[in-house]
């Protein structure tokens, strides 16, 4: 991921739990052409196993997974790798 890749939406996902987030991003994907990158916040665990997943099957490029402060999980990723 570079600083100058523009992100294109958000998805707030805190405080939902499985499998609500991954079905918003599912829909928030949609919206997105290709290429374009969105930004996920969740609070649920789960997402550091179910977001990776829909990347890899989907093929969608992850570029950012991390945990910016203890119990939030940040993910970029960009629609069509």
């Amino acid at each position: 991921w570079k600083m100058s890749e523009a992100i294109s939406q958000h998805l707030d996902a805190r405080r939902l739990l499985c499998p609500e987030p991954v079905m918003m991003l599912h829909k928030a994907v949609r919206t997105l052409s290709d290429g374009q990158v969105l930004e996920v916040l969740a609070t649920d665990p789960s997402t550091t196993r179910d977001i990776p997943k829909f990347c890899h099957f989907l093929g969608h490029a992850l570029l950012l997974a991390d945990e910016p402060e203890p119990g939030l999980y940040r993910y970029r990723l960009r629609k069509g790798g």
